[in-house]
C-alpha cells in the first residue's frame, strides 16, 4: 500500500499516541496506588523497559520498509527515535531524583564503580545528541557528519540491552530475548557496520 501524505500523518498521529499510552497508564497506576510502598525500582524498570522497546522498534523500521518496498516508512524513524530518547530521559531522571535524590556525589561513584550504570549513561548521552541533531537543520549544518554521528544509535542497541541484562538481579531470560532481537537487527545490517568499522580503522593516524 502506498503511504501517501495523509496516510503518513495518519500513522504519525497513530505512532505519538501508542507511544503516549504507556505514560498514560503510569500516571494513572501511581494515582490509584498499584505501584508497591517502594514504587522506584518499578518506575526504573517500567521507563528503562520502554525505552529499550522503542529503540529496537525504531531499528525495524528500516527492514520494514526495505520488505514492504515503500520508502516512505522511513519518516516515521526520527518520531519513534524521539520516545526512545524521552523514556531514557524519564528513566534517567527517575534515577537521578527518586532513587539518589541529586546526591551528585553518590550519582558520580555509582557511574564509575558500576558498570552497568556506565554503560546507561554513555547510551543516554548519545540519545542526546541524537535526539537533539535529529532535525533537518542539524543535517544540512553537519553534512557528512551528521551520518556518521547517528551511525551512534549502532552503539546503543548494543550497550542498551548488555545495560538491562547487568542490571537485573534474578532471571536472564527477558534481557536474552532482548538482546538477541538487538544482535539480529544489527546482523541484518552486517554489511554497513563492517564499512563503518573498516572505515574507523582505516581513518585511525598511523
Amino acid at each position: 500500500m502506498r503511504l501517501t501524505s495523509r496516510r503518513l500523518l495518519w500513522l504519525k498521529g497513530v505512532l505519538h499516541l501508542l507511544a503516549a499510552l504507556p505514560l498514560l497508564w503510569l500516571v494513572w497506576a501511581v494515582n490509584a496506588g498499584r505501584l508497591s510502598a517502594d514504587p522506584v525500582p518499578e518506575l526504573l524498570q517500567f521507563l528503562g523497559l520502554w525505552a529499550l522497546r522503542l529503540l529496537l522498534l525504531t531499528l525495524c523500521i528500516s527492514p520494514l520498509a526495505k520488505m514492504l518496498k515503500n520508502g516512505a516508512l522511513i519518516r516515521v524513524r526520527r518520531l519513534v527515535g524521539l520516545w526512545c530518547f524521552v523514556y531514557a530521559s524519564l528513566h534517567l531522571g527517575v534515577w537521578l531524583l527518586l532513587d539518589l535524590q541529586l546526591a551528585w556525589g553518590l550519582i558520580g561513584g555509582e557511574i564509575l564503580k558500576r558498570g552497568f550504570i556506565t554503560l546507561g549513561m554513555l547510551s543516554w548521552v548519545v540519545l542526546l545528541l541524537l535526539a537533539a541533531t535529529s532535525t533537518q537543520g542539524w543535517q544540512r549544518r553537519l553534512g557528512r557528519r551528521w551520518q556518521r554521528l547517528h551511525n551512534g544509535i549502532y552503539l546503543v542497541a548494543l550497550l542498551i540491552p548488555i545495560h538491562f541484562w547487568w542490571s537485573v538481579k534474578s532471571g536472564w531470560i527477558e534481557p536474552f530475548l532482548y538482546l538477541a532481537v538487538s544482535l539480529a537487527l544489527l546482523w541484518w545490517r552486517r554489511d554497513k557496520l563492517l564499512r563503518l568499522v573498516h572505515g574507523f580503522y582505516k581513518a585511525r593516524p598511523v
